[in-house]
């Protein structure tokens, strides 16, 4: 696919996305599949292909194929009381390559028809993944906190969300000095924009602005999860 560094979606995307939430229907989707294809599907690809070649110059690790990197507008309703076909809007998503199925820390980005998501950062590690990077974190907490300050300085992103534990962790140190650190469940930052950014010619540059400045924190977090044994068993107490 041939890069456009002003790739975005068009308005006809955004339309249909907001169409998407009031009929979100099998019926209503395969009539208007055309302008999921033509509009949305290959103006998400679009945008994908131009951030693969931004990444290519700062974070070389992450680029992957634009169709792997979309993430499906399917639902799985398996499990979901929601039985609702569809997404309501359209994301992508940038793992380390060798770290796609062991929840390593990655770039993402989410468009909705009236809001849109910018992030990075290790945001659901499994059992495993969280215990690799607590342990690190003993050892290595300043310069966690080091890189959350610098992100913070930004001012590109909203607040950290840890999704915190209210205590530490079973198995850790209650008075250790990275306490705070270890009862987060996540270690991600977001940015939350309107969705019609999503429409601007600018809109590549933007998303590249946020995902540089979290190349520190996504690589700090893969350290301890790149060498990770995933069929090793837990340390006992510790999730």
């Amino acid at each position: 696919m041939v890069v456009n560094p002003n790739a975005h979606l068009s308005p006809a995307a955004l339309d249909f996305l907001d169409e998407l939430e009031q009929h979100n229907d099998r019926d209503w989707f395969a009539e208007h599949k055309a302008t999921y294809d033509v509009e949305l599907k290959a103006g998400m690809l679009e945008v994908a292909t131009a951030i693969n070649e931004r990444l290519a110059a700062f974070a070389p690790d992450h680029v992957r194929p634009p169709a792997k990197a979309m993430m499906r507008i399917y639902r799985d309703v398996r499990f979901s009381n929601d039985k609702s076909p569809y997404k309501t809007h359209m994301g992508a998503y940038w793992p380390r390559q060798g770290l796609e199925k062991a929840a390593g820390a990655g770039f993402f980005l989410q468009i909705g028809a009236r809001e849109l998501m910018i992030a990075g950062g290790s945001y659901s590690p499994g059992p495993a993944q969280l215990l690799a990077i607590r342990e690190y974190l003993l050892d290595h907490h300043e310069e966690l906190r080091s890189l959350l300050a610098a992100v913070n300085n930004t001012g590109l992103f909203d607040p950290l969300d840890g999704d915190r534990l209210i205590r530490a962790p079973r198995g850790f140190p209650a008075e250790h000095p990275a306490a705070d650190l270890l009862r987060h469940r996540r270690w991600a930052f977001t940015s939350t924009l309107p969705g019609i950014q999503a429409e601007s010619t600018e809109f590549i540059d933007v998303v590249t602005e946020r995902f540089q400045a979290l190349v520190p924190l996504v690589a700090f977090l893969n350290t301890p999860v790149a060498g990770l044994d995933l069929t090793r068993s837990l340390t006992a107490g510790r999730q």
